[in-house]
């Protein structure tokens, strides 16, 4: 693969490549190159040179060229998910849900072709007007994870597109060709060159640099706490508009009059969907004590029945490396720490054949975790759910809002009034409410604390690449006189 910098698919300028790794079987698949500063310099050139020639195309030429891209990801749909199971290990049905979303983002945000509005707001007198209007905001950085490796990129490429922004996308190193696969299609779809780049590598060697350059206008991100606070340092010194997507450690609260099958069910999707690798999984189980037996011996047999493995045949696939596997190791040590009790799982899979060698590790379960326990204060991102007993409406509000991130949270009751008043109190970006996820593109996904800054999905989401403009005008025919003027 390569680095698409001013149209041109090009190597790194230093020669290195990283390899790419099958996190299924830990063997190498593919290499990529290690993009330098130099590399990153001439991309984000490129993207501001051509970013008045993509502003001026207007808005529903660029919306025919994204949904040409669409279109051409659609047709062949089936290469794209093939990636995804064997470059990110997602099983079958979600690398097919997956390519479903990139399709659903990209289709909507070119339906804002003729949507982007402003207003036209009355002066200080009748012949003065102030037209408010929206403008792109120029070149937009955008720093893809590898959990969700092309939703993410459609999440962001479809509205900076759309909005008349030029792009320098950097994926995670871990999903490379995913992201590129993807960048091509839009290149094929008539993306004039420059307007759109892509550069790979290790983001502790360009990841600083490429988001404190002084022509790049908006840094958006979906990654870790840490990434983020490191890009609001980095960034300061121009300034640049933030959309940061961070941690989660979403509350599941199941109350005594829940729906209990739909709960089971959900639970299983929000805790071992893409193996817990997401940022709306649920990793904190409030279950109130009238169910609890009964719900987690259910819940303990779904889990034991969930088959761990290749991502062809299995319900739940590996974790994206070898770090990620340690990682829950280390979840399981400080449990038993910590005299916690595991109700199921807790070590990786034995498997036979090449996937003895993947990432995998068995659905967990932690009982009557501590509300101050590291289990629930830090974020897993990985297949580990613990679980706490509760029988107080209010102190179980208290503990579900007792977290650093507010971005995902569920409810299961049947009463209405406790619906209406978790809805105001509970302190998240969102709120399932008998239901599982993911969002929806017409949904803002944001969140509170440290889940980040700003947001995307929705009118809202895709204000986030505009900027508005003011242009005061007074087309009165009166002479202008020093003294009229106020101060004067």
């Amino acid at each position: 693969m390569k680095n698409l910098i001013d149209g041109k698919w090009v190597d790194s300028s230093s020669g290195k490549t990283l390899d790419d790794l099958n996190p299924a079987t830990g063997m190498k698949i593919d290499t990529f190159p290690a993009a330098t500063k130099d590399d990153v310099s001439r991309a984000i050139d490129a993207a501001e040179g051509t970013f008045w020639k993509w502003n001026d195309l207007g808005s529903k030429e660029r919306g025919r060229i994204i949904r040409k891209a669409g279109d051409l990801i659609q047709a062949k749909r089936k290469e794209l998910e093939d990636l995804l199971v064997r470059e990110c290990g997602k099983i079958r049905p979600q690398a097919q849900e997956e390519v479903n979303g990139v399709l659903d983002q990209i289709y909507y945000y070119a339906e804002f072709e003729r949507k982007i509005n402003g207003d036209l707001v009355e002066g200080d007198s009748s012949t003065r007007k102030i037209f408010q209007y929206k403008v792109p905001r120029g070149v937009v950085v955008a720093l893809t994870p590898w959990n969700f490796p092309a939703a993410m990129v459609a999440r962001k490429l479809a509205p900076a597109l759309m909005t008349g922004n030029s792009v320098v996308l950097k994926p995670s190193s871990d999903t490379p060709l995913i992201a590129e696969w993807i960048v091509r299609k839009f290149q094929e779809a008539g993306i004039p060159d420059g307007v759109l780049n892509f550069v790979t590598g290790k983001g502790s060697e360009i990841g600083d640099f490429i988001v404190s350059h002084k022509k790049v206008a908006l840094v958006t991100l979906t990654g870790s706490t840490g990434t983020g606070q490191r890009i609001i340092q980095q960034s300061s010194a121009n300034m640049s508009k933030l959309m940061l997507e961070l941690g989660g450690k979403a509350p599941f609260i199941v109350w005594n009059d829940a729906d209990m099958e739909k709960a089971l069910t959900t639970l299983v999707w929000a805790k071992f969907w893409n193996a817990g690798q997401s940022c709306i999984a649920a990793e904190r189980l409030y279950i109130h004590e009238d169910i609890a037996d009964k719900f987690e011996e259910k819940f303990i047999s779904m889990t034991k029945g969930i088959k761990v493995g290749d991502p062809e045949t299995a319900q739940m696939g590996p974790l994206i490396n070898h770090d990620a596997q340690k990682n829950m190791e280390n979840v399981i040590a400080e449990s038993e720490k910590e005299n916690l009790k595991i109700l199921s799982g807790g070590r990786k899979p034995d498997l036979k054949g090449e996937f003895n060698k993947g990432f995998f590790f068995e659905p967990t379960l932690i009982d009557n975790v501590p509300q101050k326990s590291s289990i629930f204060q830090d974020e897993i991102f990985g297949p580990v759910l613990g679980i706490h007993r509760v029988n107080d409406w209010d102190e179980t509000i208290k503990m579900a809002n007792d977290s650093q991130f507010g971005l995902a949270s569920y409810l299961f009751t049947e009463d209405n009034k406790r619906i209406y008043q978790a809805s105001e109190a509970i302190r998240f970006g969102e709120l399932y409410v008998n239901m599982p996820g993911p969002e929806s593109s017409q949904g803002y996904h944001t969140g509170f604390r440290m889940t980040g800054l700003a947001g995307e999905g929705s009118k809202y989401g895709i204000g986030e690449y505009l900027q508005l403009k003011n242009v005061y005008v007074d087309y009165s025919r009166d002479k202008l006189k020093l003294g009229s003027i106020p101060g004067f």
